[in-house]
């Protein structure tokens, strides 16, 4: 499965110049964790999340063990998208392959990676994205990748597929090992599916 099969497109970006409280609005409104960051030009240069937004509106509690930063005058608390968001944010491609975008999330501990082809920003992959991908029912799959194959097959019954735990396998005759790498292929990109054996 690629990243393109789940990722969310168009996504809600944030200039760098734009004020903190209009990202927190565009974050609220749309219900997302965070929001990519762009210069003038479109280029992707950070990402600001709820937590980068909230750590310097949250009064500080003397008497809790987490390590805050000062509390400063409302005043001086940041206005710009470009005081609070992270640099140099981890991006994925389009092709990239989910479970290693997962894998990379869990590493840095990142909620969601900006989906950048060419240097332009053309999505955006987050858990949320890749566990409802994940939970789909084996019945689902099965349905949907049978339905590729058969359309591949000229709608003709030519393999059969069943999923089990989302892995699906794929049994029937192939005509050569490029068409069984077509049915692999075909089979991968269905969203949900964990991995497809033939035989």
């Amino acid at each position: 499965m690629r990243v393109r099969d789940i990722m969310s497109s168009p996504v809600h970006t944030v200039t760098q110049t734009a004020s903190v409280d209009s990202a927190a609005q565009l974050i609220t409104v749309k219900a997302v964790t965070a929001l990519p960051v762009l210069d003038a030009g479109g280029a992707l240069v950070g990402m600001v999340s709820e937590s980068d937004l909230l750590w310097h509106r949250v009064p500080v509690d003397p008497t809790a063990h987490i390590r805050r930063r000062p509390e400063a005058d409302p005043a001086d608390r940041p206005g710009l998208v470009v005081e609070v968001m992270s640099l140099d944010p981890i991006t994925t491609r389009p092709d990239a392959d989910v479970a290693d975008v997962a894998e990379t999330m869990l590493a840095h501990d990142v909620r969601s990676m900006p989906v950048v082809e060419d240097g332009a920003v053309v999505g955006i992959v987050s858990r949320r994205d890749i566990l409802r991908a994940m939970v789909r029912g084996d019945g689902v799959l099965t349905a949907e990748v049978q339905h590729r194959l058969d359309e591949y097959a000229g709608n003709r019954r030519r393999w059969t597929a069943v999923a089990e735990a989302g892995v699906v396998q794929v049994s029937g005759v192939f005509e050569d090992d490029t068409e069984q790498g077509i049915v692999l292929v075909l089979a991968r990109t269905v969203p949900g599916v964990v991995a497809v054996k033939i035989g």
